[in-house]
């Protein structure tokens, strides 16, 4: 049954009251048609269909649309944690790196992997003020996974442009719902399975400030077959990388990307700033409910994901009666998202009691 103030109309029919869109975003029935009907082409043609790279390409241009970058300047991929490590790879040996503490290890760990990158960590609200003439590279999260919290990116780009050093944005917990543009920062990555609502295995980069600008990229380390300017030529030897972002492309998982460019056409039909209204009123509501209960959540309005300290022995609970959240950090976390209704809030608060 369609809830009565949910977006996506018949796009989304969940069984379960679903509020984990921070862990995971739910497929789109169109996205799932698309998906069902690649495997099927696969029977036929293989698991690289009949066109391996179509799929793929609408999807750059998809996410470039919704980050308001060009598609020229958006390369595919399959997890942040690789893009990461090509970021990492792109820094002299002993380029001091900073990033908040605590931040999503997908980002984070491949810095600290990577011998001769000096990782400082400090606490999110003192990420800008901590950058200095040292630092290489300021690598953050637009929005925290564990609770929501939204960071100055304001402050960290222009403290950023006055010591010289790069800023590496992981959108991952923003793409989707929150306004954004790629541009303002130097690299940006986006897992696309959570708010941009794409199967596993859909990731982007894209390449602000002056990254590529005159020729001039950063080396691409982990370019294979597809990363080519001539994709004919590119299969066996050395290659030519293309002159654009697409030389940081990696194999795509063509399954994948057949279902994420249904997945970013229904986010472009219904505008990130739609979606944003709609989130953060839902998790408003949440709040104050919260509220009402004498409990006391995390952060302060603004963010689409609510976590809220002294209910985390809810969860068993609240999944045996077919609500979905998570557990992070002690925290119980409610995200908030295009499919989710004031009734999914009040069955939350109901249940939470």
């Amino acid at each position: 049954m369609q809830r009565r103030d949910a977006l996506g109309g018949s796009e989304f029919a969940p069984r379960t009251t679903y509020l984990n869109s921070a862990s995971s975003g739910l497929l789109p029935a169109r996205s799932a048609a698309a998906l069902r009907a690649a495997i099927e082409e696969s029977v036929s043609h293989g698991t690289m269909g009949r066109d391996y790279f179509a799929a793929a390409h609408a999807s750059r241009a998809a996410f470039a649309r919704l980050l308001d970058v060009p598609a020229e300047r958006v390369a595919v991929g399959s997890s942040v944690a690789v893009q990461s490590a090509f970021v990492a790879g792109s820094l002299p040996a002993g380029a001091e790196v900073l990033a908040p503490e605590g931040d999503f290890s997908s980002l984070l760990n491949p810095f600290a992997a990577r011998p001769g990158i000096k990782l400082r960590t400090v606490p999110l609200e003192a990420l800008a003020d901590a950058v200095r003439p040292g630092t290489a590279l300021i690598a953050f999260s637009a929005v925290q996974s564990l609770d929501g919290r939204i960071a100055d990116m304001a402050a960290v780009r222009e403290a950023a442009r006055a010591h010289g050093a790069r800023t590496y944005l992981d959108i991952t917990q923003a793409a989707g719902w929150l306004p954004l543009r790629a541009a303002d920062f130097d690299f940006v990555v986006a897992g696309a399975f959570k708010w941009l609502l794409c199967p596993r295995g859909t990731t982007f980069m894209a390449f602000g400030g002056d990254l590529g600008r005159g020729g001039e990229w950063p080396a691409a380390l982990h370019a294979g077959w597809v990363a080519g300017e001539d994709l004919g030529a590119s299969n066996y030897g050395a290659i030519r990388p293309a002159a654009d972002a697409r030389r940081f492309d990696e194999p795509h998982a063509y399954l994948s990307y057949a279902g994420a460019e249904q997945s970013l056409g229904l986010l472009e039909e219904l505008g990130v700033a739609a979606v944003h209204a709609h989130n953060t009123a839902l998790a408003d509501h949440y709040r104050a409910g919260l509220a009402d209960r004498g409990l006391t959540p995390c952060p302060a309005p603004g963010s689409a994901i609510v976590s809220t300290p002294g209910i985390a022995d809810a969860e068993q609970r609240l999944t045996e009666a077919g609500v979905r959240v998570s557990v992070r950090g002690g925290l119980l976390r409610a995200a908030f998202h295009l499919y989710n209704s004031t009734d999914d809030v009040d069955r939350l608060l109901a249940l939470l009691g």
